[in-house]
């Protein structure tokens, strides 16, 4: 019984999660955080210390 009741929630958050994903504008979160690192990398080497 264990099993399924685990499985049960992970199915319906998984079946959630494409819904959303299908219907409504959700960022792409590797993009935004590829560009947070690279503002965060321009940033270090603006402000760097010689």
């Amino acid at each position: 019984m264990g099993i399924i009741r685990r499985s049960f929630s992970f199915l319906t958050g998984t079946v959630c999660g494409i819904y959303i994903a299908q219907n409504y504008n959700v960022p792409n979160i590797k993009k935004l955080a590829h560009s947070a690192i690279s503002m965060a990398k321009q940033l270090e080497e603006k402000y760097r210390k010689p």
